[in-house]
This record gives C-alpha cells, structure tokens and sequence, in this order.
C-alpha cells in the first residue's frame, strides 16, 4: 500500500537544555520527527525520507517503525555522519545554537563526553548540498504515489531537486517549510522557483521578513508577492502571536490566534504545525482547517520537552482543543 503522507527532512540527534526541567541528552530530534510527530497527533502515519550514518541508533529507527510509520525512507550510508545538535535556552524566547561548555557550566552540569569537539553546523543553505540531505535515489519508488508532501527546512540544492521530483510525479499537494540560509533577497530567484506550483508555504515570520528585508514592512504584501509566484497557500507562523493565512484563490486573510498552552519548550513547534497543517489539509481540503491542526499540534508540542511529547497528550484532547479554537478565528 502507498504512504499516504511523504515528509522529506534531516534527522538529529538533540542536546538540549530546555527553558524548564532536565537537560535532554543525545534523543531523537530533528524538524523531520517534530513534522512526524505533529502530523501523527492526527493520526496519520508519516513516511519519512531522510540520511543517516552507520552510528546512528538502529533502536531509534526501530521505535519509529513500532509507531507505524514508514522508515524505508531513510537511507543508512555506510560511513559516519555528524547529526549532533545542541540547544539551549536562557528563558523560552532565547534559543542558543553555540558554546555548549558555557551553558552546562552555567546551570552546574556535567558537560556530556558525546558534545566533545562539537561545532555548530556551518551550511550554506542556498549552495551547498548538506551530507544529511536525502538524495533523488534514496527515494522508494511507492514514495512517489503519495497523496502529500511536506518538505522540512532543507538546502536549496535538494529542496528544488525534490520538489521536482514529486511534482513529476503529480503528488498533488506539496508544502514547504522553508530553511533560514536561502531566505535573503539575493536569493529571490531561486525562492521564486521553489514557489511555482507549491500548494503551500510555510515560513516563520522572521523568516519572511528577512526575504523581503528592505522592500516592506507588510506581513500581507509580503504574503500577496509570494503567492503570486504561483503558490496557493501562504501561512506565517508568528509564534506565541498564532498564524496568518492568504488563501490566493479566494483571496482570503485570516488571522489565527495561539492554542494558549503553556509555554515549557519550543523547540519544534514550527515544524510540528508544518505536520498538523498538511493532514489537515489533506483530510478537509480547507486552508482554514489545515492551520487549525497544525496550531493545535504545536500547542501539544510545547508543553514539553522532546520530538514525541505531542504524542502523549490525553485521547480526545486535540479534537477538543479544535473545536475550541475554530471560535476566536477571524477573518481580516
């Protein structure tokens, strides 16, 4: 049977000091499992595309597996491949990317053997393809029949060469979730390619603004360019301030306010709303409904720690959390 959900991403392996409670040490992460995860609050059952190296753990894998969702995806190259990835937070708005010997000393910690000689990823997003990026042949061929799509943050290389692929392959709806390193003006061009025939796009606010940095303020117009790339769904996702959606067909503004769950960590949310909206979406075919889920995924996401708490949330909780939402969203 095909997978009905394809998402194409890079895996990691965390180090992560959270804003509260204990440090997280070398765990599953990266936006391909915090997109599964978001994606399977709903039930859904993700295929995953994405690179690993022969010391990654084959029990992580198998633990996917066990959760229904589809590994075959993921290519185990026969030599190492550094996936580490430390981050730390000096309040739940102040994510730190560098100095891991800094942090564990500053709360007290043992610094962990594994983080010895760890540097943060240099990537050039818009250039260089990463070791960690999936590649055109380690696509199973049934991928290729999948209903949807979601591409996790990736450099420009593999991302243009995938999307390609799938929309070959007419897989119907195909979203994006852009990476930070090719979102810059000079970049126009190549985003612009990115964006022709994509069913939806999915950047953080920061993101946007910084594509557009120089030529407006305006979160809408921003938007409005976007689309008429050829793009049909435009959502920003704003953080603790919700979402904003422009439907280009209907040429409808909608502004969706935050699930207000309480903040303990945000790593991932961005990437698990990224998952809620595409079985959203494929479930109801409504912009409105996809952001729904996908603002409801991330709420699960941020009131713990790690790339599967959404997942351990009570049974019926996200339908009721829905139903709540769906009456302060407005139309602008």
């Amino acid at each position: 049977m095909n997978p009905t959900f394809v998402l194409a991403g890079r895996l990691r392996r965390d180090y992560l000091i959270p804003p509260e409670g204990r440090p997280l040490i070398d765990v599953p992460g990266g936006d391909l499992l915090y997109a599964a995860a978001g994606l399977a609050v709903w039930e859904g059952a993700p295929a995953l595309l994405a690179r690993v190296g022969e010391e990654y753990p084959q029990e992580w894998l198998k633990t996917l597996a066990r959760r229904g969702w589809d590994t075959r995806g993921v290519q185990i190259l026969a030599e190492p491949l550094d996936l580490r990835y430390f981050l730390a937070y000096l309040d739940p708005h102040t994510p730190q990317t560098t100095n891991p010997v800094s942090h564990f000393a500053r709360l007290g910690l043992t610094f962990p053997k594994a983080l010895l000689g760890y540097q943060p990823p240099l990537r050039d997003d818009l250039r260089q393809p990463d070791p960690a990026s999936p590649r055109l042949n380690d696509i199973p061929a049934d991928y290729l029949e999948a209903h949807a799509v979601h591409f996790c943050p990736l450099d420009y290389p593999t991302a243009s060469r995938l999307m390609a692929a799938f929309q070959g392959a007419n897989v119907t709806t195909r979203t994006l979730d852009p990476a930070a390193g090719y979102m810059q003006p000079r970049a126009w061009n190549e985003v612009r390619t990115l964006l022709q025939g994509l069913t939806a796009f999915l950047p953080a606010e920061e993101e946007l603004r910084a594509l557009f940095w120089g030529q407006t303020d305006d979160l809408w117009a921003m938007a409005e360019a976007v689309a008429a790339c050829g793009c049909e769904l435009v959502v920003v996702k704003r953080g603790g301030r919700g979402q904003m959606l422009y439907d280009s067909a209907a040429r409808k503004r909608w502004e969706v306010p935050a699930y207000p769950a309480r903040l303990a960590d945000p790593t991932g949310a961005g990437a698990s709303f990224c998952g809620g909206f595409l079985i959203g979406y494929q479930q109801t075919y409504d912009p409105l409904e996809a952001v729904l889920h996908g603002n409801i995924s991330a709420s699960l996401t941020i009131e713990g720690s790690g790339a599967f708490h959404a997942l351990e949330a009570l049974p019926g909780l996200a339908r009721a959390r829905l139903e709540s939402l769906r009456g302060i969203v407005r139309q602008v």
